[in-house]
């Protein structure tokens, strides 16, 4: 690749393969499974290593019982928690996994 080669799109055997799950053309065509509890909305998410983060940053909140994200590549994801936790805490998990509440929140 020394500059004369130009790629125009990226191929998407590579990612199906690495197991990236919003990557993959499968991933599109999924519908999200309703779950009880409180729902936010998380701004910045792209990929399915942005869901882990965020989900495992609040699931470690006292309280929280699960904690699930619905991706939205590109807008604001729904994340939604059950169990008794302040919303407070909530935000604070996802600011502090480098992410942010939309503010209708």
């Amino acid at each position: 690749m020394c500059g004369t080669e130009v790629r125009t799109e990226l191929p998407l055997a590579a990612t199906e393969l690495s197991g990236c799950s919003c990557c993959t053309p499968g991933a599109r065509t999924q519908t999200p499974t309703p779950v009880e509890g409180s729902e936010y909305w998380v701004e910045g998410l792209s990929c399915g290593h942005c869901v882990q983060t965020v989900e495992k940053a609040v699931n470690a909140v006292a309280g929280v019982e699960s904690a699930t994200v619905d991706l939205a590549a590109g807008a604001k994801s729904r994340l939604t928690v059950t169990g008794e936790v302040a919303a407070t805490a909530v935000r604070d998990a996802v600011t502090g996994a480098g992410y942010s509440l939309a503010a209708n929140n």
